[in-house]
């Protein structure tokens, strides 16, 4: 993942789609939605939409015409917040689902993906504060006979910025989402681990960054092992609760379904179906992207995360602003950092499961701060979905 770092206005559009792809994460897809058109249902008017926020009227005349149409081939819904210095706007388009054509639920609970990663090294980095964890502390020794004498010692920061050296687990399904055959099936975090360290180490710790679910599994196990508890009731008590995140739960393990109002997700296969990706069982992605959450909730840990509230200034500063002095680094412990150019630099975590992509970014100083929840067709392509780059444009200029 290269952040560009060309200048001059006219390179604008190439930076941010480049910037855009990069945040897209790998995962899975699902089954047959027989007989069901993608076609445009009515939607508020560019008038009403722009007054319902307070951004500048050029941006949010430019964030409703980035989700106008929908549901169209490549999302069925989209649900957008932005805040900053000049305001806040927010809105919805597209369908609660392609059967009814309902209007979509703004406020529908969605799958978060690798936004989950965001919480995780949050309730990583408070157990060091309180130290309770030390992040030059090696995985070997707080979970002693999880990894073969074929590995070196792994530091915890090393886990958190993704320079472990650990190969990919074991997973329910592959990169391009093939897995609906087996959404209901159960892989334990141990499973994900055990696949991982069978295959021996990718590269020698600290010497490459190369993003991966697995060390956020690991993160996820040394969090249980040090409190003593699991790791969904130390994000709600450190995170979720402190931030104001009331709509923001974990699966809980097998549980495929997402409890609450949401909007259904669909995602393509390869053999050109659009499946309902609705249900699914998480559990091979656990503390690195089974988060369950909402638009408002998102916005409300960046900015209880970026105010300090969560984690320690310095400790925040020094481990999710600063990236590890690694050869082409763009991660830092749970966050991405993106040059946008004109020395505008974005810090984001984007997240992806079958039938939802979601982003949150924003600007260090909170000036200017993007969440969307896209129900996007292709939510596990590598390729940056229209309507999400389109929403990201708008947000931040180009």
């Amino acid at each position: 993942m290269k952040v560009v770092d060309h200048s001059g206005s006219h390179l604008m559009h190439a930076r941010i789609r480049t910037a855009c792809a990069a945040l897209v994460v790998l995962g899975l897809a699902a089954g047959p939605l027989a007989g069901t058109a993608l076609a445009a249902s009515p939607t508020a008017s560019l008038q009403e939409a722009v007054a319902r926020g307070s951004v500048d009227p050029a941006t949010g005349r430019a964030l409703r015409a980035a989700i106008e149409g929908l549901p169209d081939d490549d999302a069925t819904a989209a649900l957008v917040r932005v805040s900053g210095k000049d305001g806040t706007w927010r809105d919805s388009a597209g369908v609660h689902d392609l059967p009814s054509r309902r209007e979509a639920l703004e406020d529908g609970r969605f799958r978060a993906g690798s936004t989950t990663k965001v919480v995780t090294a949050a309730v990583v980095l408070q157990l060091a504060a309180d130290g309770e964890l030390d992040l030059d502390g090696h995985v070997q020794t707080y979970l002693p006979g999880l990894l073969s004498k074929a590995f070196e010692p792994i530091t915890v920061r090393q886990l958190l910025t993704f320079t472990s050296g650990l190969k990919p687990g074991a997973t329910l399904g592959d990169v391009n989402g093939e897995g609906f055959e087996r959404r209901y099936e159960t892989l334990t975090p141990e499973e994900v681990v055990a696949a991982s360290v069978a295959q021996g180490p990718a590269f020698c710790p600290g010497k490459r960054q190369n993003y991966s679910n697995i060390d956020y599994t690991v993160l996820g196990l040394l969090i249980e092992k040090v409190t003593g508890d699991s790791y969904e009731h130390q994000a709600a008590v450190r995170v979720l609760r402190p931030a104001g995140m009331r709509h923001t739960s974990f699966p809980g393990g097998p549980d495929p379904r997402i409890h609450g109002p949401h909007n259904r997700g669909y995602q393509k296969l390869a053999d050109g179906r659009l499946v309902d990706a609705t249900e699914w069982n998480m559990s091979d992605r656990w503390a690195a992207g089974d988060m369950i959450s909402t638009t408002a909730d998102l916005e409300r840990l960046l900015h209880a995360l970026f105010r300090g509230r969560l984690v320690p200034r310095p400790l925040l500063d020094k481990e999710m602003f600063t990236l590890p002095d690694v050869p082409g680094a763009t991660m830092s412990a749970g966050l991405q950092r993106f040059d946008m150019g004109d020395g505008r630099i974005v810090w984001a975590k984007s997240g992806a499961r079958p039938g939802y992509s979601t982003l949150v970014a924003a600007t260090r100083d909170l000036s200017r701060t993007l969440v969307y929840s896209v129900n996007a067709t292709d939510a596990k392509s590598e390729d940056m979905n229209p309507v999400a780059e389109r929403i990201v444009r708008a947000a931040f200029g180009g």
